[in-house]
């Protein structure tokens, strides 16, 4: 039987690696459901006023930085205001002193962290938000249908591209062992259990050296566990009792690869998705994923998924959770609440 695991295992690792491979050569391909047409509209903007947070640590921060002072002076506008992040402060002051100068776009240049940590903010102010991918998984962006590997591009979307508004969603999170409790903003994936406890554990020269792909290998080492107990209501409906390995809450449903994780989740319908992912062994997972893979539209007992505005669970133990890829501490209480139509995007104008 432990031979039977490993070889099922290895069949896992190796059909990841090849999707993943082919996702990414064929992502326009696979996901044609974007944010770029809908209700998307001209700025209106003959002159604009640009600030821009940007991550100096990431490899192309500075050629980003020249590419949109460049872009600013040909279009004859100001000289766009810069704020960098540092380690102490991830962009929440940076934010508040760009929206100081009134600006009509806010340029985001780093990760998802960074992304997510501006969006906070900008919500509900009717500024646009420009994104310059320049992380690892660069979520959002793939989700608007950037090409999140050319920079000039993305440049040019977040100064002259359209715009739409797209939901946002907020996680409440409390920690009964220790009085810790907090609330962010997502705006991809959050969840809770063995997602974030990959991410935990992701081994970071591996992640700088290959990039998202480094989630494999972790993923692998975190598929045999345990299922924990959890209660889940949904939209204020009675607690059901599930047993668990993750609960994901997906805005929209693309990740990187090119795999369509979550293809039913709109990126502005008001909803998220709530995937209940409960295998409890190596088949388990197998069968999963072949259903992501090949969007078998057939049921799977051990993979249910839900749609809700909000969500409440409750674990007896604490559980770690994630927001965006982000590791965000451990939960004995979450509570998850979408916020429609709360932040202005800048995204490719159609041709």
């Amino acid at each position: 039987m432990s031979d039977l695991i490993l070889y099922l295992l290895i069949a896992v690792a190796l059909a990841f690696a090849i999707s993943s491979w082919w996702g990414v050569r064929k992502l326009k391909a696979l996901h044609i459901r974007s944010a770029v047409g809908g209700d998307a509209h001209e700025s209106g903007l003959s002159q604009q006023r640009v600030a821009v947070i940007l991550n100096p640590i990431k490899t192309r921060s500075g050629e980003a930085r020249a590419d949109i002072q460049r872009a600013c002076v040909t279009a004859g506008w100001d000289e766009p205001v810069f704020f960098e992040t540092t380690a102490e402060d991830p962009g929440f002051g940076q934010v508040q002193a760009a929206l100081a100068h009134k600006p009509d776009v806010v340029l985001v240049g780093g990760g998802d962290g960074t992304v997510r940590v501006v969006a906070e903010s900008l919500a509900h102010t009717g500024v646009a938000m420009g994104l310059i991918p320049l992380g690892t998984g660069n979520l959002l962006a793939r989700n608007v249908d950037l090409d999140v590997n050319d920079l000039h591009a993305n440049v040019q979307t977040a100064l002259f591209g359209r715009q739409r508004f797209i939901d946002t969603a907020r996680m409440a999170i409390e920690n009964s062992r220790t009085g810790h409790s907090s609330e962010h903003v997502f705006l991809v994936i959050a969840g809770i259990g063995m997602d974030a406890e990959v991410l935990a554990d992701t081994n970071a020269g591996l992640k700088k050296a290959v990039g998202w792909l480094a989630y494999t290998e972790a993923g692998m080492r975190h598929l045999p566990g345990r299922r924990k107990k959890i209660s889940i209501s949904l939209d204020g409906s009675p607690e059901q009792a599930r047993n668990i390995r993750s609960v994901l809450f997906a805005n929209c449903g693309l990740v990187p690869g090119g795999i369509d994780f979550i293809p039913q989740a709109m990126i502005d319908d008001g909803m998220l998705d709530v995937v209940v992912m409960s295998p409890r062994s190596a088949l388990g997972w197998l069968l999963m994923y072949v259903k992501i893979l090949f969007k078998h539209s057939g049921k799977l007992p051990i993979m249910t998924v839900y749609r809700s505005g909000r969500i409440v669970i409750k674990c007896p133990e604490p559980m770690p959770t994630q927001l965006d890829g982000d590791t965000s501490g451990e939960a004995t209480r979450l509570t998850v609440q979408v916020d429609p139509r709360s932040l202005l995007v800048r995204v490719r104008s159609q041709v």
